[in-house]
Formats: structure tokens, C-alpha cells, sequence
């Protein structure tokens, strides 16, 4: 059989966010993906609480205890399911933060100080 190798995750660092369960359509629209063998661009949170993307096949979704579920992709990597923002196009668990966290910085000042402007 073919071996995976997967990446090892760093521990998580103090402004990560512990897992949250999700709603269950997102888990079965992984399934999905699964059973039809679907391949394609993944983004994500990633540990520094950035966004990232990743190319592949869901080959597997998994618990890792005292770390939540998450999906494992051909051919390297792992993510956890709370932190993908879009599975193939289609927006996930973090989505909503995503797109909250994109409003905000639409919204925000640059830096400055609004009343401290001439």
C-alpha cells in the first residue's frame, strides 16, 4: 500500500484557539468529498492564525485526542476542521470568521487614530 506522510503539527501557541465542535453538515460535506474523491484547494486558519491554503484529496478524517478532528489530505497535510475557512470552494466551519475578519480590516484605520487626525 501507498504511505502517507503527514506533517506534525507545532504545539499550539498561546493565542491558538482550542478546538470547537462544528456543525454537522460540514462534517458530512467532508465526507462527501471523501466517498467522491474529490481534490482541490483547501484554505484555512493555520497555527499562526493566518490564512493559508493547501492543494489535495481528503483521504481521511480523524480525532486526535485533546486536539479535535481534523481532516488529513494526499499528499501532506493536516488540518483541523474548525479552522477551514472553504473545503473546495465551498465555505466551512471558519468561514464566518473569515469573513468577519476581512470586514473588520476594511473598516479599520490604518493605525491611526481617528480623532488624533487633523
Amino acid at each position: 500500500g501507498t504511505k502517507f506522510f503527514f506533517e506534525k503539527q507545532n504545539l499550539p501557541e498561546p493565542m491558538d484557539t482550542s478546538y470547537t465542535p462544528v456543525q454537522y453538515y460540514y462534517i458530512e460535506a467532508i465526507q462527501d468529498a471523501m466517498s467522491n474523491h474529490k481534490e482541490g484547494k483547501v484554505f484555512f486558519f493555520n497555527n499562526e492564525n493566518e490564512v493559508d491554503s493547501v492543494e489535495g484529496k481528503v483521504v481521511d478524517l480523524k480525532e486526535f485526542p485533546d486536539q479535535g478532528f481534523f481532516i488529513l489530505l494526499h499528499p501532506d497535510a493536516r488540518i483541523r476542521i474548525d479552522r477551514i475557512i472553504t473545503l473546495f470552494g465551498k465555505p466551512s466551519a471558519a468561514y464566518d470568521e473569515y469573513d468577519a475578519y476581512a470586514n473588520q480590516c476594511l473598516s479599520c484605520t490604518g493605525g491611526y487614530d481617528v480623532d488624533a487626525l487633523p
